[in-house]
């Protein structure tokens, strides 16, 4: 006989990467955007990676989600320990060498991207991720969540650069943006990858990148 109870339904994602701020910024308004994140993380079941800290919007998440009762692994490397942990750590934490290592293993252990507000090196980790998307490195949805209008000008600027001819009109549309967590998690969800990247995955050196090859292996 078959169960009585309905079947769960089938989740897209069982990790999201969290790109975000060891800051919590000048307004409340951000942190209670990091908890809406986590609460919806937590909601449809989904485990967070993120950058290793505990402090900031990223120890905000990471507690929100651990709390929940997801995993949540975060990857830092040893220098930034003293300056990003403070206190217990939050979750599991892998060590690793430097940015590059740290990048490369948020990016193999996830199967999407969110980035919500931080500084230089959350933009920086966003535009990688929308490089490798283009590139054919991953073809892993990439979200920014543009609480308050924060993001605006970054949008902006993409905008710029299709309209200037140095971003495809289809690559434009890598990145999947929301004023809100449900409604960014939704339409990442539904995302559908529409543009042609530079080369196919399978003719690029993981290896030499650190990302890929040991995912493969592990599958």
């Amino acid at each position: 006989m078959g169960d009585t109870a309905a079947a769960a339904p089938a989740r897209r994602f069982g990790r999201i990467c969290v790109f975000c701020g060891s800051n919590s910024g000048n307004r409340p308004v951000f942190g209670d955007a990091a908890l809406e994140l986590g609460q919806g993380l937590v909601t449809r079941g989904i485990d967070l990676v993120y950058g290793g800290g505990s402090v900031g919007l990223m120890g905000l998440i990471a507690q929100t989600v651990l709390d929940g009762g997801c995993r949540v692994l975060g990857v830092i490397p040893r220098a930034l320990m003293p300056l990003e942990i403070s206190g217990a750590s939050v979750g599991e934490v892998k060590i690793v060498s430097d940015m590059h290592e740290r990048k490369a293993e948020m990016a193999r252990q996830s199967d999407a991207f969110i980035a919500l507000p931080g500084g230089y090196g959350t933009m920086e980790e966003l535009l990688e991720m929308i490089t490798w998307s283009q590139l054919g490195i991953h073809d892993k949805p990439v979200g920014l969540l543009n609480v308050d209008g924060y993001y605006d000008p970054l949008l902006a600027l993409f905008d710029k650069g299709a309209a200037e001819g140095f971003i495809k009109a289809d690559c434009r549309q890598i990145i999947v943006s929301a004023p809100t967590a449900h409604e960014l998690l939704t339409k990442m969800e539904q995302y559908t990858r529409s543009h042609l990247e530079v080369a196919s995955r399978t003719s690029w050196e993981m290896t030499e990148l650190g990302y890929g090859k040991a995912a493969e292996e592990e599958s």
